[in-house]
């Protein structure tokens, strides 16, 4: 396989999925580090809980982690199909696997997570929140209340609950990584909701550092640009999705398997002296 076939570039076929979106229906299907990522035992005894793990960023993410030497717990909405097919990837690598669907705009269901994870395992040493919800709109008085609400929940409510759950249970040397994105500091209008959620990522990234630093706590984020996932073709309408990554200076959109890197180096002892920090990987877009 050629780096055109699993790293392509615009155009991509114009397509439309219902929310969340699935994998296995995108043109072309995105690259996890499936055939590519080879792992040094890094994490090795390690349990990850990964939020949004079905697919997208948190697939290549569970299965790099796991190549690594990592359990994973996987959270998901209800997209079975693709959660199924990240946890035969990690039990592929000879991991374990738990898959648990559900909503964390839910903060019972955030401890609940937390809770199984802790059941199964008996230790939680690294918490990824990547779960998102974005959707687009041109006009800010189509943005409902509900959707705002959602939004907020999804993306920072959200990795609130599971910071605060998973803390009193996390021990020196571990790590809390957060997906921010490129819209932290480069807002589009179009995603209003969603790039102000972002911002606050960041922020709370850089204030829990702070805060669990004598816990021995590591709490880092990384900010992807634009990156091919089934977020843009279920949130985005068909021309933009088509052009999706165009205007970046490496000219496509990220794979999930090339922000694989960026999580383990922040989840092992690569990143032992990193903390309170964000690793931007948007294709030469620039976040200052």
């Amino acid at each position: 396989m050629t780096d055109d076939d699993h790293r392509p570039f615009p155009p991509q076929p114009e397509q439309q999925q219902s929310p969340p979106g699935l994998t296995n229906e995108m043109k072309p299907v995105p690259d996890h580090g499936e055939k590519s990522y080879a792992g040094a035992a890094r994490l090795t005894g390690k349990v990850a809980l990964i939020t949004g793990a079905d697919s997208g960023i948190g697939r290549a993410v569970a299965i790099a982690f796991a190549r690594e030497g990592a359990d994973i717990v996987i959270s998901y909405l209800n997209e079975h199909q693709d959660a199924d097919e990240t946890a035969r990837w990690v039990e592929d690598a000879g991991r374990k696997a738990v898959a648990l669907p559900g909503d964390i705009t839910s903060e019972e269901h955030c401890r609940h997570l937390v809770r199984q994870c802790l059941e199964t395992f008996g230790q939680l040493d690294i918490l990824v929140n990547n779960a998102a919800f974005q959707r687009t709109y041109a006009d800010i008085g189509d943005i409902s209340t509900e959707e705002w609400d959602r939004t907020f929940r999804t993306n920072i409510y959200a990795p609130f609950f599971l910071a605060r759950a998973a803390i009193p249970h996390m021990k020196p040397g571990s790590a809390i990584i957060n997906t921010t994105s490129i819209q932290s500091r480069q807002p589009s209008s179009h995603l209003l909701a969603y790039a102000a959620t972002k911002g606050a990522i960041s922020n709370f990234t850089a204030g829990l550092a702070e805060m669990v630093a004598d816990k021995g706590i590591r709490v880092n984020a990384v900010a992807p640009g634009p990156i091919w996932t089934p977020l843009s073709p279920s949130t985005m309408p068909p021309e933009k999705t088509k052009d999706f990554g165009k205007q970046t200076l490496i000219g496509r959109a990220g794979q999930p398997a090339e922000l694989a890197g960026a999580f383990v180096l922040l989840a092992s002892d690569l990143g032992s002296y990193m903390t309170g920090a964000v690793i931007p990987v948007t294709g030469g877009e620039i976040m200052i």
